[in-house]
């Protein structure tokens, strides 16, 4: 890997010489601009407009276009006057948490390696103070003649510099979200949060691949074998306009399921990767076995209220039975009392 930057890291007295590696590259097919009549070349060439001719690079220069329409040109040597304090030099600023940079404002990275042997331990202390801490370091770096904003952060024990954008060159998101508040309910948060999790389980970030260029590398190659392309299929067309969003969650997560070759589970399955809460609307049917079920809830109350009234029946009847019975030896006591004495008194 070839070194695109040669320098050193500064930070307070301690001086790090380090080198710059590109650590991302891009996996574009490269398609030129031909002439769709005969195929050949389109070439961009630099016209002079005042000559109409052609020039050669060499000839080119920087301008700044002024808000009459006048020109004013910046040759190399008005360039290289300009005052740059952190030319060949990561001039370390401060050195925050990871959350104080925004993610908007991250650019391009470079792999930090040393660049001679005196700079092993320098460059160890840097890591892992930097890892020990979990902060990043905010730095000024020039890079092709000009100064950018950068951090310094650690990534499989290697540091890595990420240039910036600067902090006024990030535009404002006013204005951008809908306006009002959205009406969220508890179910559809926490249906949400299941499709999340559905969704995140077993993923594999390493396993993604641009899909669009092995297409297109594809078609390059039946071309270049003068067979026909091939054609991917034509995807089935959206649903418009999403009406139940409960529904789409519920769907989704179903999906998600099945595309894992998990059971999506029958109408309602989704409720247990929700959570027990999360219930469906009442649909007319369930209303009807409701009702069948105060009906039903009314007949055996009126059964129990009308066994409950026999009962106090009988026993509201039992006491007068009980009462005759009583009432027999007491009578015979008085006519005995009374003076008519029976068959074996005469005796």
């Amino acid at each position: 890997m070839r070194a695109t930057w040669k320098g050193a890291i500064s930070f307070g007295l301690v001086t790090i010489p380090v080198q710059l590696f590109t650590a991302t590259e891009e996996h574009d097919l490269p398609l030129r601009q031909v002439h769709v009549q005969d195929g050949s070349r389109v070439r961009m060439r630099r016209f002079c407009e005042a000559e109409d001719k052609e020039i050669p690079y060499a000839e080119v220069a920087r301008g700044y276009e002024a808000p009459d329409g006048s020109m004013i040109t910046l040759t190399d040597e008005d360039l290289a006057d300009l005052p740059l304090p952190s030319k060949k030099v990561i001039d370390v600023l401060a050195f925050v948490d990871a959350e104080a940079i925004d993610p908007l404002m991250l650019s391009k990275a470079y792999y930090v390696g040393s660049s001679d042997g005196s700079a092993a331990k320098p460059y160890a202390l840097l890591r892992d103070a930097l890892a020990e801490a979990g902060q990043i370091a905010v730095t000024k770096i020039a890079l092709r003649s000009r100064e950018a904003l950068a951090v310094l952060r650690v990534r499989d024990d290697t540091l890595v510099l990420q240039t910036c954008l600067w902090p006024d060159e990030v535009r404002p998101a006013a204005g951008i979200a809908p306006e009002g508040e959205a009406a969220i309910r508890p179910q559809e948060l926490k249906m949400a949060r299941s499709l999340m999790d559905t969704l995140s389980e077993d993923f594999d970030l390493d396993s993604l691949h641009d899909e669009y260029q092995e297409a297109l590398r594809q078609v390059v190659e039946a071309k270049l074998q003068g067979v026909e392309p091939p054609h991917e299929a034509e995807a089935a067309p959206g649903g418009g306009k999403v009406l139940d969003l409960m529904a789409a969650l519920e769907s989704s997560v179903r999906a998600a399921k099945e595309s894992r070759g998990e059971e999506g589970g029958e109408e309602g399955g989704t409720e247990r990767g929700a959570d027990a809460e999360v219930r469906k609307l009442p649909t007319r049917k369930p209303a009807k076995k409701a009702a069948a079920k105060k009906t039903a809830a009314k007949s055996a109350t009126k059964k129990a209220a009308a066994k409950t009234a026999s009962k106090s029946a009988e026993k509201k009847a039992a006491p007068r039975k009980s009462t005759r019975k009583a009432a027999q030896p007491a009578r015979k006591a008085q006519k005995t009392a009374s003076g008519k004495p029976g068959k074996r008194a005469s005796a």
